[in-house]
């Protein structure tokens, strides 16, 4: 029936195969039962030890652990007016789960332990009148169903039972342990099934789509969780209310902090350090280089940079030996000369011991000292622009625009944004606009659409 049913046969127990019971195990003998699908056992009115073996334990500890639905089943002819234990799954002396019928008082009794405590539930019912009864009896979380012969007899609200049971726990048929509790009568199908519901494998006709308690207790816990989210939420658009409420009054602008100084919108002013003109938009700082006319040097002259100045200027050049020198570069003949104002000048200066093999001397360009090889010219000082960088290589530095930065007329020490967008140099789909950004760019979604990628909206 079980696996008419689909159910996983990993989430039940079947007791009485389990515990190997055989028509020589002393103190039961197999008889016919209510059916002949399955094994049928007359327990008898002698001293017997009908439990399970230690690996029958532990798998019922493992399928127990941090559940919270299960069912027994049973089918069973108790003899009339005795007392007995159906079943009792214990540790010593305390019971985690113990089904008893007393024929003496007509009661089914359900032992279990909460918080370290045994507790005890009581039902009415008169199980012991010689006749085959089948009994459930299905846990789900705090709520307790009682079925007999398919009939829901009792519905009740209890404390959650623990079901972590200890390694010591062992399962007992038909007693509560070596001397006491037995139970005179036949007993077949004994089963515990860890699914919710799991008397409708024992009563099909019973079957039903109503959430259990435990389902019933997570929808709960979920509403009780939006719940909180909605009223944190609620707080949150409340206070941005109250500070709208407050701007409505007010005009706003977005100001620019530099070096301490503050600017309003719109505000512009020099950085002469970095030769370059700002201005304050909407809280951004956009800084552009300072335009540098374009040179038209004389034949006899180079534009070259001179200090404290952002554009280049026109200085005399000097020749020696057909190479062309500008102001400030030199060369080494039988003593070092330096180009000043078109002429050659000799330099004193003496070069600084090297720390390296002669193999490894390099001189750099325009250069009278050598240098060892691997020398680090961009810590010299080189002058590179802020959206530009230094690079070595092996007699000089050079500057370099960064990634989506263009040089200023050719000169790569000095560089400017690329507007990608103005220029076509973007990747943005359909359904986007670009946006230019220093350097780079991004792609922004139309009204009414919604981002797939860094380049698409849907």
């Amino acid at each position: 029936t079980a696996v008419g049913f689909g159910m996983d046969p990993d989430l039940q127990i079947d007791v009485i195969t389990e515990l190997d019971l055989v028509n020589t195990t002393l103190g039961v003998t197999q008889v016919s039962g209510l059916h002949n699908a399955s094994k049928a056992f007359l327990f008898q009115d002698i001293e017997r030890e009908i439990h399970a073996a230690p690996h029958v334990s532990e798998k019922l500890i493992q399928l127990f652990r941090n559940k919270s639905e299960f069912t027994f089943l049973a089918t069973l002819q108790q003899k009339a007016s005795t007392s007995g234990v159906i079943l009792s799954i214990r540790e010593l002396e305390h019971s985690y789960f113990e089904l008893e019928s007393s024929g003496l008082r007509d009661e089914i009794r359900y032992h279990y332990r909460f918080n370290g405590k045994s507790r005890t539930e009581v039902f009415p019912y008169r199980l012991a009148d010689g006749q085959w009864h089948k009994i459930a009896v299905s846990l789900s979380a705090s709520h307790l169903l009682l079925h007999v012969d398919c009939n829901r007899i009792y519905e009740r609200v209890i404390d959650p039972p623990e079901t972590n049971l200890t390694p010591e726990s062992n399962l007992w048929l038909g007693q509560r342990n070596r001397k006491h509790g037995f139970f005179k009568g036949v007993i077949q199908d004994v089963k515990i099934i860890f699914i919710p519901n799991g008397y409708i494998t024992q009563c099909p006709n019973l079957n039903r789509t109503c959430p259990t308690c435990s389902d019933f207790l997570s929808l709960v816990q979920g509403i009780m969780d939006l719940q909180e989210l909605l009223a944190k939420m609620t707080a949150k658009l409340n206070y941005a209310e109250t500070r709208l409420s407050q701007l409505e009054d007010c005009h706003c602008e977005k100001t620019c902090q530099v070096n301490g100084l503050i600017y309003r919108d719109k505000d512009s002013w020099v950085e002469d350090d970095h030769c370059r003109n700002c201005t304050c938009k909407s809280g951004v700082v956009e800084c552009r280089r300072m335009s540098c006319p374009p040179l038209d040097c004389p034949l006899d002259a180079l534009p070259v940079h001179v200090e404290s100045q952002c554009c280049k200027i026109c200085k005399a050049k000097c020749i020696y030996g057909g190479k062309v020198l500008a102001e400030g570069q030199r060369v080494l003949t039988k003593s070092c000369r330096e180009c000043r104002n078109g002429v050659l000048v000799k330099v004193t200066e003496t070069c600084p011991p090297l720390n390296c093999s002669e193999e490894d001397h390099v001189l750099p360009e325009n250069q009278c000292c050598s240098v060892c090889r691997g020398h680090n010219f961009c810590a010299e000082g080189h002058r590179c622009g802020e959206n530009s960088e230094c690079k070595n290589w092996n007699t000089k530095a050079t500057c370099e625009c960064k990634n989506g930065y263009l040089s200023v007329q050719g000169d790569s020490a000095y560089c400017e944004d690329i507007d990608e967008c103005a220029a076509k140099m973007h990747y943005c789909h359909a359904n986007t606009v670009c946006v230019n950004l220093p350097g780079s760019y991004r792609c922004d979604c139309v009204m009414g659409y919604v981002r797939v990628d860094d380049f698409s909206c849907t």
